[in-house]
């Protein structure tokens, strides 16, 4: 089964760098799927069912957080890992993130490289790419 990573931000400029940061992981099979808004993130994830998700909080339509507490706790896709990315880089916002479900909290600007590690660890692909 193919792994699916999506990749969900409104700013067009973020998600094209989400895909350079991860395009090493498609030589690998995994498939990257993009969405701009919220509304269009849960569509996504309900029918690609994707290993994991970058998620941003502040967009149009539904937020984030919304997306990722519809997804962990009201759909109990528990095995989707969702990462928050976004430029809210509070405590508080953190916090308001783990409590929805989040499984990691990273703040804007972001190292490419970071991205890749860690979807690569998420993903099971240690030693490769």
């Amino acid at each position: 089964m193919t792994q699916k990573i999506l990749i969900v931000d409104d700013e067009p400029n973020i998600l094209i760098l989400m895909e350079q940061a991860l395009e090493a992981l498609e030589d690998e099979g995994v498939e990257l799927l993009t969405a701009r808004n919220g509304e269009e993130a849960l569509e996504t994830i309900k029918a690609e069912k994707p290993n994991l998700v970058f998620l941003d909080v502040m967009m149009p339509k539904m937020n984030g957080l919304q997306v990722c507490h519809i997804v962990k706790h009201d759909l109990q896709m528990t095995d989707v890992y969702i990462v928050i990315l976004t430029a809210k880089g509070q405590e508080f916002d953190k916090q308001k993130g783990i409590e929805v479900g989040a499984d990691l909290y990273l703040t804007k600007p972001f190292r490419p490289k970071e991205v890749l590690e860690k979807s690569k660890q998420v993903l099971g692909f240690s030693g490769k790419c």
